[in-house]
C-alpha cells in the first residue's frame, strides 16, 4: 500500500498541457461527419428494406419504432 502511494505524484503537481492555437481534437474526424451520417442512413435504409423483404408487418413495426424514437429524442433535447 505504501509503495503505491510513493509512486504516484501528488495532485498538486499534475497539470494539464495548454492547447496551442485553435482547439484540435485529433481523435475526432470533423471532415468526415457528413459522409458518416450518409453511410449510417444508407445502412439503416438497407436494413429496413432487407427486413421488409421477409416480413412486411415487422418492417412497419421497425419503421414506427424508429420514427417514434426520433420524435422522443427531439422532444427530450428541446425540453
Amino acid at each position: 500500500m505504501n509503495l503505491l502511494a510513493k509512486e504516484l505524484p501528488s495532485p498538486k503537481t499534475i497539470q494539464e498541457a495548454p492547447v496551442s492555437g485553435k482547439n484540435q481534437e485529433t481523435l475526432i474526424a470533423h471532415g468526415l461527419q457528413k459522409e458518416q451520417y450518409i453511410g449510417i442512413s444508407g445502412l439503416a435504409i438497407a436494413l429496413i428494406a432487407a427486413v421488409g423483404f421477409f416480413s412486411r408487418r415487422f418492417e412497419y413495426a421497425l419503421v414506427f419504432a424508429l420514427i417514434l424514437s426520433a420524435i422522443l429524442i427531439a422532444l427530450f433535447l428541446v425540453i
